[in-house]
Formats: structure tokens, C-alpha cells, sequence
């Protein structure tokens, strides 16, 4: 079986605001230029599930790729910001042992916590690590282990 997992950090959504929920921050004109650029970068990879956190900029992150591909954005505790990485760790390797190809929406301290863990285990990353709004990784696997990390940009 061969499982590929996309991680997204949601795009840009500007500033936050100490009087409202945090939750409901959409994305602004830029984070909508990214999640269309979203589209192009995985609208062919064979991508059968889409996993967000359910603050409202990770979900509009997807929602461009979810329409395309007419697959339902599945809301998942794992990816809210604040979460431990063991959820999404946990979550990580229940897919991959599946076969499936899974996008996750997340944000700034759950991918690279994600990441972390999974390369303290084993996991090869290759080439450059960023964790800019809207970019993405892609993570591999072989004998539903996840064995490398790439990241896709944007640099």
C-alpha cells in the first residue's frame, strides 16, 4: 500500500485580534490566492481525503481543493492549534497505514511539531524546511511507515 500525506499550513489570514475568536478567523485576499495556488499544486496528486482543523482559515484553506476534487473537508481535533502532536501523530500513521492519499490542514505549531516527531522516529527530510502560511510538505511512506518528509513550498 502506498499512502502519500500532504500537511498544509493554512494560508494567510492576517492578524489576530485580542477581542474575537481566534477560531473564526477567515483568510484574507492573499490566504485566498494561496488556496487557489493549493489547487494547482495538489489537484492531481490522487488525493481521496481531506482532514482540517476546524478554525475557520484551515478549512477555507482546503475548500478551493475540496471543491475540485468533490471530496468532503473532514473536520479533525488533531489539527487545532494548541493540540500535543500526538494526535496528529496518532492520525498521521493511521493513514498511512491505509490506502489513501490525505491532505491535513493545520497550523504553525502543530505541522512542524508533526514533522519533529516523526523525524525523532526515523523519518528522512529531505531538502529545505519551511513553515510559511500555505505552504506544504509531503510525506511518504513504505509498509504504511512514513519515511520521509519533503517540502513543497512555496520558498
Amino acid at each position: 500500500m502506498l499512502m502519500t500525506l500532504f500537511l498544509v499550513r493554512h494560508a494567510s489570514a492576517g492578524t489576530r485580534s485580542p477581542t474575537s475568536n481566534d477560531l473564526d478567523r477567515p483568510l484574507d485576499a492573499i490566504g485566498a490566492d494561496q488556496a487557489a495556488a493549493i489547487v494547482e499544486l495538489l489537484g492531481d496528486r490522487g488525493i481521496t481525503e481531506i482532514y482540517s482543523s476546524r478554525a475557520v482559515r484551515c478549512v477555507q484553506t482546503v475548500e478551493p481543493l475540496a471543491a475540485h476534487l468533490g471530496i468532503e473537508t473532514q473536520v479533525h481535533p488533531a489539527l487545532v492549534e494548541g493540540q500535543s502532536a500526538t494526535m496528529a501523530v496518532h492520525l498521521a500513521r493511521t493513514l498511512a497505514k491505509a490506502d489513501t492519499t490525505a491532505v491535513f490542514s493545520s497550523h504553525g505549531d502543530i505541522i512542524p511539531d508533526l514533522i519533529q516527531t516523526l523525524a525523532r522516529e526515523g523519518m528522512v527530510i529531505v531538502g529545505q524546511r519551511a513553515w510559511a502560511k500555505g505552504s506544504t510538505w509531503e510525506l511518504r511512506t513504505r509498509g504504511g511507515d512514513i519515511t520521509e518528509a519533503h517540502f513543497l513550498g512555496p520558498y
